[in-house]
């Protein structure tokens, strides 16, 4: 009976500490983080998201994807995240103060999604719309100077290749001037023309999205094999509907070719839950420098001329 009040104790230290150590301790350090600000009070990170958003996550939560997708980008001595372009730091405490609960994941079956919102395209106002293409100009060229003469290195038009690949005919002395020397021209392999410049609208085409946009989204969620042929990655077809094309098509149909594709008058468009869940995932970006976390991106070399000191 003498022992039994020591063995208490230890049992009831031994927890005690625990609970300090895991619970206690990190809770005061960590959690009641705010955002991060300038100087200014502005650039909040992370920042509230929206209602959609949240419904979103509670979407990605409830069909189970936190179990093949993790959410956390590890340091580069811990892993490899980084070397795989997952993220350019280290996932911090501060990435996840508006999340409840956060989906920090413990499995890769997928790649993680820390920042797959960030790999979204950027529009570019200069871009030719999609399944358009810009005409290439061919290269002219330069004028022949005043006199008659022609620059170093170019030829006169009697001497440019005629069309076809044939050579042109050699040039006709004028009267009173002896015969030029004959020009022999090297065989040239053939060169193709140099191809127009067509708006990029994914890995398939013209028909299927950018890379992860918002419809390469929806497809992947719909049909995980018309992205990637081996994905192990299950269909939620369920958030989608199929309905007959009623006068023009839905803008926000999904483009999907091949297999899986619906039949001629037929169209697969979202459902609320898809957008809500397609949200979520395009607004995950922890990417936002943080001052407790350093960037593994390397410096940019200095300039030509400029010794480092």
């Amino acid at each position: 009976m003498k022992g039994v009040a020591p063995l208490f104790i230890g049992i009831f230290g031994t927890f005690a500490f625990s609970w300090a150590g895991l619970v206690a301790i990190p809770n005061a350090q960590i959690g009641h983080l705010d955002p991060q600000m300038d100087e200014e009070g502005n650039d909040a990170y992370p920042a509230p998201e929206s209602g959609m958003v949240e419904r979103g996550r509670r979407i990605y939560a409830a069909n189970g994807c936190v179990y093949c997708h993790s959410q956390q980008v590890r340091p580069a001595y811990a892993g490899t995240d980084i070397d795989r372009k997952w993220g350019t730091r280290r996932s911090a405490p501060r990435d996840y103060i508006f999340e409840r609960p956060a989906m920090l994941g413990r499995m890769r079956m997928g790649p993680d999604l820390a920042n797959v919102g960030k790999r979204a395209p950027v529009d570019d106002e200069n871009a030719p719309p999609p399944g358009s293409t810009q005409p290439t100009t061919a290269a002219q060229p330069p004028p022949a100077p005043a006199g008659g003469t022609t620059a170093p290195g170019s030829a006169t038009a009697a001497e440019q290749p005629a069309p076809g690949g044939s050579p042109a005919a050699p040039p006709v002395p004028a009267a009173g001037q002896a015969s030029p020397a004959p020009v022999t021209t090297a065989p040239t392999a053939n060169v193709a023309a140099a191809p127009t410049t067509t708006a990029i609208t994914g890995e398939g085409g013209q028909n299927e999205p950018l890379q992860y946009s918002a419809g390469w989204h929806h497809r992947h969620l719909y049909n995980p094999r018309s992205i990637t042929a081996d994905s192990t990655m299950p269909s939620f077809r369920f958030l989608y509907e199929k309905r007959r094309v009623t006068g023009e098509p839905s803008a926000e149909a999904v483009k999907i070719s091949g297999p899986g594709a619906p039949e001629a008058g037929w169209e697969i468009v979202p459902t609320y839950d898809a957008k809500c869940l397609v949200a979520y995932l395009m607004s995950l970006d922890q990417s936002h420098d943080l001052k407790e976390v350093k960037s593994a991106t390397p410096p940019s070399p200095p300039a030509p001329g400029n010794a480092v000191k």
